[in-house]
């Protein structure tokens, strides 16, 4: 695909994809609702395979190659739920993946990543790393590039998530989705602004890795070389691809602290009674922190994964 996905190319990437994911759920809390004077509509990638969202765009790119471009496999960089997404969509088309993944990725996503029988390769916890070990395993393999969020076919399967959120939900006033590397912001925005006009869509981020809400407001990509959050699926940049699109689309992004996104992060699992991570929980710790004028809106969330690492969660002392 050599141009952003319109609302046909995620139709095609939704029937495309349907056998391998899952149409997860949409669930509802009255007590959030309260706290945050909206009705709040919670799209669970959480119970996506793989555990994440990743598992929408992964399985797009995999299965929209021709034979001849498979045949040496696939290969990218992630800090673990695209890897854990890739390596389930190789293996489902039988093809191998090499994922280069960061020394620091969490140990509850190295386990994924092997379990599904993917090639890690580690590198220092960098994007010039991450990059350049995937430029060398190309060199080597003859493997495909299928990054984690700088690529049309990607976006175009991550939006299949907010296709099937407002085809069962109706309207919504507001779309709210975390912001990392903006793959999901720009299939969101692509495919809410392609059923409903006039819905917003807003990205949320944490503040202390704030790159796509410094772009957005500068009209410049402006990267961050030290992110530093809880929500480690955040801490990447926002792609060439990603920008140009999130500021034709999204309507704002907004940041949220990091006490914020660890109390909204606890008060899911509380009142919700579902296991989130952290970068899941950013769209709602800007809502409760007031970031967003919502009161009386209909607001749809992403939650865009539940893998954690039960021995560290970030309440604990």
């Amino acid at each position: 695909m050599d141009r952003p996905p319109d609302l046909r190319a995620i139709r095609e990437a939704h029937a495309r994809i349907r056998p391998h994911v899952h149409r997860t759920p949409v669930l509802t809390c009255s007590a959030l609702d309260r706290l945050a004077g909206a009705r709040l509509f919670f799209k669970c990638e959480n119970f996506q395979k793989v555990g994440a969202f990743k598992a929408r765009g992964a399985c797009n790119a995999v299965f929209s190659l021709a034979d001849d471009e498979a045949l040496s496999g696939v290969v990218t960089h992630s800090s673990g739920n695209h890897a854990a997404a890739l390596s389930l969509a190789a293996a489902r088309r039988r093809i191998p993946a090499y994922l280069v993944m960061p020394s620091n990725a969490p140990q509850v996503k190295r386990k994924a990543v092997a379990a599904y029988g993917g090639r890690i390769v580690w590198c220092e916890p960098t994007l010039a790393a991450r990059e350049e070990t995937c430029a060398r395993i190309m060199a080597e393999t003859g493997a495909r590039l299928v990054h984690p969020y700088n690529d049309y076919r990607v976006m175009a399967g991550q939006g299949t998530a907010a296709l099937e959120l407002l085809e069962e939900v109706g309207e919504l006033d507001v779309v709210v989705v975390p912001v990392g590397g903006g793959g999901l912001l720009s299939g969101t925005a692509l495919a809410a602004k392609g059923l409903k006009p006039g819905v917003r869509v807003v990205g949320a981020e944490p503040a202390g890795a704030d790159d796509a809400w410094r772009s957005f407001k500068s009209g410049e990509l402006q990267p961050m070389p030290n992110p530093e959050t809880v929500a480690d699926g955040l801490r990447t940049a926002l792609g060439t691809l990603t920008f140009p699109i999130i500021r034709s689309h999204v309507d704002d992004i907004v940041t949220t602290s990091e006490a914020a996104i660890i109390d909204a992060m606890r008060k899911t699992w509380e009142l919700m009674k579902i296991v989130i991570e952290a970068s899941s929980a950013v769209p709602l710790a800007a809502i409760l922190e007031g970031r967003l004028a919502l009161a009386g809106c209909r607001v749809g969330i992403i939650l865009s994964g539940g893998n954690v690492d039960l021995d560290r969660l970030p309440w604990r002392p």
